[in-house]
């Protein structure tokens, strides 16, 4: 299947990294894309500054999304280790960033409301964790590899396995929202959210590397993927609102 593509003239940050508003591929930006230029609306002192994410304790369990469901059971599906650095725009980590974390299961259903498709709920599996990085960047996530699920875009389309990521920093407005890909994924070519994004080498920044050195033997595979905040190798990050969980920004 091929898939035609209308890429709306309304960008926003840079156009080689970051998905237009409108991309007709991806059908739900037909409705919801501007048609006029966005009116820039300066940020207050408070939301520069703060007050950032009100965050509970934060505890290992919370990083294990295989078992924080709290049932005492764990989630079925293949166990998979994600990891890797949140760094600035000149490379250097970022310690102590909140990263939040949320998927499908293993058969491509998520614990929502708004998710009709009719593979199984797993009772031992939330679909959501949370960790902070240490002083070295870095993040650590134990979860199953989710299933790829069909949505209604166009006909016979299916979403490649991803991972949603948040990351907050210490402001209200330093909120970033992205997703994570699997690079054996088949699917990635058919995919219009994943295609928005405008340019190979920045749709490469968004799909995770096998990493046989964070695989653990006969227990789980490893993935390793970094994030990058800004700069000219930037992570493309979605528009800064509400997220759909099955297709990406609502």
């Amino acid at each position: 299947m091929s898939i035609t593509t209308t890429i709306g003239e309304i960008v926003r940050g840079d156009a080689s990294v970051f998905p237009p508003y409108l991309y007709e591929a991806y059908r739900s930006t037909v409705r919801r894309a501007p048609r006029l230029p966005l009116v820039e609306v300066p940020l207050t002192l408070s939301e520069l500054t703060g007050p950032g994410p009100a965050v509970s304790e934060i505890t290992p369990e919370d990083a294990d999304l295989t078992r924080n469901a709290g049932t005492g059971g764990e989630a079925v599906g293949q166990r998979i280790i994600v990891t890797g650095r949140v760094l600035d725009e000149r490379g250097a980590p970022v310690p102590h960033a909140l990263v939040e974390v949320w998927q499908a299961n293993a058969a491509g259903r998520y614990v929502h409301r708004r998710d009709q498709w009719p593979a199984p709920l797993d009772p031992h599996f939330l679909g959501i964790g949370r960790c902070r990085t240490n002083a070295r960047g870095e993040y650590r996530f134990v979860t199953v590899r989710p299933g790829a699920y069909p949505w209604g875009n166009h006909p016979n389309a299916w979403r490649p396995a991803h991972i949603h990521f948040s990351l907050f920093g210490p402001a209200w407005g330093a909120r970033l929202v992205t997703q994570m890909y699997f690079a054996d994924d088949p699917l990635h070519a058919l995919d219009p959210i994943f295609n928005a994004v405008p340019t190979e080498d920045a749709r490469r920044r968004l799909v995770a590397a096998y990493a046989h050195d964070v695989t653990e033997p006969s227990w789980a595979l490893g993935w390793r993927w970094d994030v990058v905040l800004a700069g000219e190798v930037a992570t493309p990050f979605e528009p800064a609102r509400g997220a759909d969980p099955r297709g990406g920004a609502a």
